[in-house]
Protein backbone atom coordinates (compact mmCIF):
# COMPACT_ATOMS: atom_id res chain seq x y z
CA UNK A 1 0.00 0.00 0.00
CA UNK A 2 1.27 3.46 -0.85
CA UNK A 3 2.04 5.76 2.02
CA UNK A 4 0.32 8.84 0.58
CA UNK A 5 -3.34 9.04 -0.50
CA UNK A 6 -2.42 10.65 -3.83
CA UNK A 7 0.21 8.05 -4.76
CA UNK A 8 -1.06 5.04 -6.64
CA UNK A 9 0.84 1.80 -6.38
CA UNK A 10 3.21 0.72 -9.07
CA UNK A 11 1.03 -2.36 -9.51
CA UNK A 12 -2.08 -0.51 -10.77
CA UNK A 13 -3.00 -0.39 -14.46
CA UNK A 14 -1.60 2.34 -16.66
CA UNK A 15 -4.87 2.81 -18.52
CA UNK A 16 -6.49 4.18 -15.33
CA UNK A 17 -9.63 2.06 -15.62
CA UNK A 18 -11.93 3.03 -12.75
CA UNK A 19 -13.14 0.51 -10.21
CA UNK A 20 -15.94 2.67 -8.77
CA UNK A 21 -14.07 3.53 -5.56
CA UNK A 22 -11.61 6.10 -6.87
CA UNK A 23 -8.99 3.82 -8.43
CA UNK A 24 -8.13 1.05 -10.83
CA UNK A 25 -9.90 -2.27 -11.22
CA UNK A 26 -6.79 -4.41 -11.31
CA UNK A 27 -3.22 -4.21 -10.22
CA UNK A 28 -0.82 -3.31 -12.94
CA UNK A 29 1.20 0.09 -13.64
CA UNK A 30 0.12 3.58 -13.03
CA UNK A 31 -0.82 7.15 -12.78
CA UNK A 32 -0.30 9.63 -9.99
CA UNK A 33 -2.31 12.59 -8.77
CA UNK A 34 -0.43 15.86 -8.53
CA UNK A 35 -0.42 17.85 -5.32
CA UNK A 36 -3.00 20.30 -6.71
CA UNK A 37 -5.20 17.43 -7.86
CA UNK A 38 -4.89 16.00 -4.37
CA UNK A 39 -6.07 19.31 -2.85
CA UNK A 40 -8.92 19.51 -5.34
CA UNK A 41 -9.98 15.99 -4.37
CA UNK A 42 -9.93 17.01 -0.71
CA UNK A 43 -12.05 20.09 -1.46
CA UNK A 44 -14.54 17.94 -3.36
CA UNK A 45 -14.91 15.46 -0.49
CA UNK A 46 -15.32 18.25 2.08
CA UNK A 47 -17.98 20.00 -0.02
CA UNK A 48 -19.97 16.78 -0.41
CA UNK A 49 -19.72 16.05 3.34
CA UNK A 50 -20.85 19.58 4.25
CA UNK A 51 -23.73 19.35 1.78
CA UNK A 52 -24.84 16.10 3.41
CA UNK A 53 -24.71 17.75 6.85
CA UNK A 54 -26.73 20.73 5.57
CA UNK A 55 -29.43 18.45 4.17
CA UNK A 56 -29.47 16.50 7.44
CA UNK A 57 -29.84 19.73 9.43
CA UNK A 58 -32.76 20.91 7.30
CA UNK A 59 -34.51 17.58 7.72
CA UNK A 60 -33.80 17.51 11.48
CA UNK A 61 -35.09 21.04 12.01
CA UNK A 62 -38.55 19.98 10.81
CA UNK A 63 -38.91 17.79 13.93
CA UNK A 64 -36.50 19.57 16.28
CA UNK A 65 -39.09 19.62 19.09
CA UNK A 66 -39.11 15.83 19.10
CA UNK A 67 -35.31 15.87 19.26
CA UNK A 68 -35.49 18.20 22.25
CA UNK A 69 -37.96 15.90 23.99
CA UNK A 70 -35.79 12.87 23.22
CA UNK A 71 -32.65 14.45 24.67
CA UNK A 72 -33.93 16.61 27.50
CA UNK A 73 -37.05 14.92 28.88
CA UNK A 74 -35.15 11.98 30.43
CA UNK A 75 -32.69 14.42 32.03
CA UNK A 76 -35.54 16.55 33.32
CA UNK A 77 -37.09 13.52 35.01
CA UNK A 78 -33.80 12.85 36.80
CA UNK A 79 -33.56 16.35 38.27
CA UNK A 80 -34.02 16.70 42.05
CA UNK A 81 -37.33 18.07 43.30
CA UNK A 82 -37.46 21.84 42.81
CA UNK A 83 -34.82 21.85 40.08
CA UNK A 84 -35.46 22.84 36.48
CA UNK A 85 -33.62 23.82 33.33
CA UNK A 86 -33.10 27.56 32.82
CA UNK A 87 -31.68 29.88 30.18
CA UNK A 88 -30.30 33.32 30.99
CA UNK A 89 -29.74 34.89 27.57
CA UNK A 90 -32.44 35.89 25.04
CA UNK A 91 -30.96 33.80 22.20
CA UNK A 92 -29.92 30.78 24.27
CA UNK A 93 -33.06 28.69 23.74
CA UNK A 94 -33.19 29.46 20.01
CA UNK A 95 -29.52 28.54 19.55
CA UNK A 96 -30.16 25.34 21.49
CA UNK A 97 -32.69 24.22 18.88
CA UNK A 98 -30.27 25.13 16.09
CA UNK A 99 -27.50 23.11 17.73
CA UNK A 100 -29.82 20.15 18.20
CA UNK A 101 -30.70 20.20 14.52
CA UNK A 102 -26.99 20.42 13.69
CA UNK A 103 -26.13 17.41 15.87
CA UNK A 104 -28.95 15.36 14.36
CA UNK A 105 -27.85 16.46 10.88
CA UNK A 106 -24.29 15.30 11.54
CA UNK A 107 -25.50 11.92 12.79
CA UNK A 108 -27.72 11.46 9.73
CA UNK A 109 -24.85 12.44 7.44
CA UNK A 110 -22.33 10.06 9.04
CA UNK A 111 -22.52 7.40 6.27
CA UNK A 112 -21.87 10.05 3.60
CA UNK A 113 -19.03 11.61 5.61
CA UNK A 114 -17.36 8.24 6.15
CA UNK A 115 -17.74 7.37 2.48
CA UNK A 116 -16.00 10.63 1.53
CA UNK A 117 -13.15 9.80 3.92
CA UNK A 118 -12.76 6.43 2.23
CA UNK A 119 -12.91 7.88 -1.28
CA UNK A 120 -10.23 10.40 -0.34
CA UNK A 121 -7.75 7.72 0.73
CA UNK A 122 -8.82 5.21 -1.98
CA UNK A 123 -6.27 6.35 -4.64
CA UNK A 124 -3.46 5.20 -2.32
CA UNK A 125 -4.84 1.68 -1.98
CA UNK A 126 -4.55 -1.46 -4.07
CA UNK A 127 -7.64 -2.48 -6.00
CA UNK A 128 -8.31 -5.40 -3.63
CA UNK A 129 -8.13 -3.01 -0.67
CA UNK A 130 -10.74 -0.71 -2.20
CA UNK A 131 -13.26 -3.52 -1.82
CA UNK A 132 -13.23 -2.80 1.92
CA UNK A 133 -15.19 0.42 1.31
CA UNK A 134 -18.64 -1.01 2.08
CA UNK A 135 -17.59 -2.90 5.26
CA UNK A 136 -15.69 0.19 6.46
CA UNK A 137 -18.65 2.54 5.95
CA UNK A 138 -21.16 0.10 7.48
CA UNK A 139 -19.02 -0.78 10.51
CA UNK A 140 -18.04 2.85 11.10
CA UNK A 141 -21.65 4.02 10.90
CA UNK A 142 -22.81 1.30 13.29
CA UNK A 143 -19.93 2.20 15.62
CA UNK A 144 -20.73 5.92 15.62
CA UNK A 145 -24.43 5.37 16.24
CA UNK A 146 -23.58 2.77 18.89
CA UNK A 147 -21.28 5.22 20.67
CA UNK A 148 -23.95 7.94 20.55
CA UNK A 149 -26.58 5.53 21.90
CA UNK A 150 -24.24 4.33 24.66
CA UNK A 151 -23.71 7.95 25.72
CA UNK A 152 -27.39 8.88 25.54
CA UNK A 153 -28.87 5.90 27.34
CA UNK A 154 -26.11 5.07 29.84
CA UNK A 155 -23.05 7.28 30.20
CA UNK A 156 -24.58 10.77 30.20
CA UNK A 157 -27.53 9.77 32.37
CA UNK A 158 -25.23 8.19 34.94
CA UNK A 159 -23.15 11.37 35.04
CA UNK A 160 -26.30 13.49 35.23
CA UNK A 161 -27.52 11.61 38.29
CA UNK A 162 -24.06 11.97 39.85
CA UNK A 163 -23.91 15.75 39.34
CA UNK A 164 -27.52 16.27 40.41
CA UNK A 165 -26.91 14.33 43.64
CA UNK A 166 -25.04 17.34 45.07
CA UNK A 167 -28.28 19.34 45.29
CA UNK A 168 -29.45 19.92 48.86
CA UNK A 169 -32.09 21.98 50.66
CA UNK A 170 -29.58 24.83 50.79
CA UNK A 171 -28.19 24.29 47.28
CA UNK A 172 -30.66 24.24 44.39
CA UNK A 173 -29.63 22.70 41.09
CA UNK A 174 -30.73 25.02 38.24
CA UNK A 175 -28.69 23.91 35.22
CA UNK A 176 -28.42 26.23 32.23
CA UNK A 177 -29.73 24.51 29.13
CA UNK A 178 -26.89 25.71 26.88
CA UNK A 179 -23.92 24.27 28.81
CA UNK A 180 -25.85 21.06 29.51
CA UNK A 181 -26.39 20.40 25.82
CA UNK A 182 -22.81 21.45 24.98
CA UNK A 183 -21.56 18.77 27.39
CA UNK A 184 -23.98 16.26 25.88
CA UNK A 185 -22.71 17.00 22.35
CA UNK A 186 -19.08 16.71 23.44
CA UNK A 187 -19.69 13.31 24.98
CA UNK A 188 -21.80 11.99 22.08
CA UNK A 189 -19.21 12.98 19.47
CA UNK A 190 -16.28 11.76 21.58
CA UNK A 191 -17.79 8.33 22.20
CA UNK A 192 -18.95 8.13 18.59
CA UNK A 193 -15.32 8.52 17.52
CA UNK A 194 -14.09 6.09 20.18
CA UNK A 195 -16.52 3.45 18.92
CA UNK A 196 -14.80 3.64 15.50
CA UNK A 197 -11.98 1.50 16.91
CA UNK A 198 -13.29 -1.89 15.70
CA UNK A 199 -13.97 -0.56 12.17
CA UNK A 200 -10.51 1.00 11.92
CA UNK A 201 -8.79 -2.13 13.21
CA UNK A 202 -10.85 -4.30 10.83
CA UNK A 203 -9.72 -2.24 7.84
CA UNK A 204 -6.07 -2.11 8.94
CA UNK A 205 -6.05 -5.84 9.71
CA UNK A 206 -7.50 -6.72 6.31
CA UNK A 207 -4.86 -4.56 4.63
CA UNK A 208 -2.14 -6.15 6.76
CA UNK A 209 -0.97 -3.13 8.77
CA UNK A 210 -2.19 -4.42 12.15
CA UNK A 211 -2.13 -7.90 13.66
CA UNK A 212 -3.69 -9.38 16.77
CA UNK A 213 -0.22 -10.16 18.11
CA UNK A 214 0.80 -6.50 17.78
CA UNK A 215 -2.35 -5.33 19.58
CA UNK A 216 -1.80 -7.80 22.41
CA UNK A 217 1.84 -6.73 22.85
CA UNK A 218 0.73 -3.07 22.86
CA UNK A 219 -2.08 -3.61 25.38
CA UNK A 220 -0.41 -1.89 28.34
CA UNK A 221 0.46 1.14 26.22
CA UNK A 222 -3.08 1.20 24.84
CA UNK A 223 -4.53 1.25 28.37
CA UNK A 224 -2.30 4.22 29.24
CA UNK A 225 -3.41 6.11 26.11
CA UNK A 226 -7.05 5.22 26.81
CA UNK A 227 -6.90 6.71 30.31
CA UNK A 228 -5.23 9.85 28.94
CA UNK A 229 -8.02 10.22 26.36
CA UNK A 230 -10.62 9.58 29.08
CA UNK A 231 -9.05 12.30 31.23
CA UNK A 232 -9.29 14.75 28.32
CA UNK A 233 -12.93 14.12 27.42
CA UNK A 234 -14.21 13.58 30.98
CA UNK A 235 -15.98 16.69 32.33
CA UNK A 236 -14.86 16.02 35.91
CA UNK A 237 -11.47 15.15 37.41
CA UNK A 238 -12.52 12.23 39.62
CA UNK A 239 -11.13 8.78 38.86
CA UNK A 240 -14.56 7.13 39.00
CA UNK A 241 -15.87 9.14 36.05
CA UNK A 242 -12.64 8.69 34.11
CA UNK A 243 -12.82 4.94 34.67
CA UNK A 244 -16.41 4.97 33.43
CA UNK A 245 -15.17 6.56 30.21
CA UNK A 246 -12.14 4.30 29.92
CA UNK A 247 -13.98 0.99 30.51
CA UNK A 248 -15.83 0.88 27.15
CA UNK A 249 -12.62 1.90 25.35
CA UNK A 250 -10.74 -1.02 26.90
CA UNK A 251 -13.63 -3.30 25.99
CA UNK A 252 -13.52 -2.07 22.40
CA UNK A 253 -9.76 -2.63 22.27
CA UNK A 254 -10.23 -6.25 23.39
CA UNK A 255 -12.95 -6.69 20.75
CA UNK A 256 -10.57 -5.18 18.19
CA UNK A 257 -7.95 -7.81 19.07
CA UNK A 258 -10.50 -10.51 18.26
CA UNK A 259 -11.39 -8.76 14.99
CA UNK A 260 -7.72 -8.54 13.99
CA UNK A 261 -7.24 -12.22 14.81
CA UNK A 262 -10.27 -13.32 12.77
CA UNK A 263 -10.01 -11.02 9.75
CA UNK A 264 -6.32 -10.02 9.64
CA UNK A 265 -3.76 -11.25 7.16
CA UNK A 266 -1.61 -13.98 8.58
CA UNK A 267 2.11 -13.57 8.00
CA UNK A 268 4.07 -16.62 6.78
CA UNK A 269 5.65 -17.22 10.20
CA UNK A 270 2.29 -17.00 11.97
CA UNK A 271 0.67 -19.26 9.36
CA UNK A 272 3.37 -21.86 9.88
CA UNK A 273 2.92 -21.73 13.63
CA UNK A 274 -0.84 -22.10 13.19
Amino acid sequence: MALLPFSRSADEPANGEADGWGGATSEGGGAKMTFLEHLDELRKRIVIALAAILVGCLVAFTFVQRIYDFVMDPLNLLLPKGSTFVFTEPTEAFLLYMKMALLAGVIMAVPVILLQVWLFIAPGLYAREKRLAVPFVVLSTVGFVGGAAFTHYLLFRWMWVFFASFATEKLTFLPRIGPVFALYVKMVLAMGLVFQMPAVVYSLARIGLVTARFLIKSFKYAVLIIFIVAAVITPSADMLTQTLFAAPMIGLYIISIGIAWIFGKRRPKEAAEG
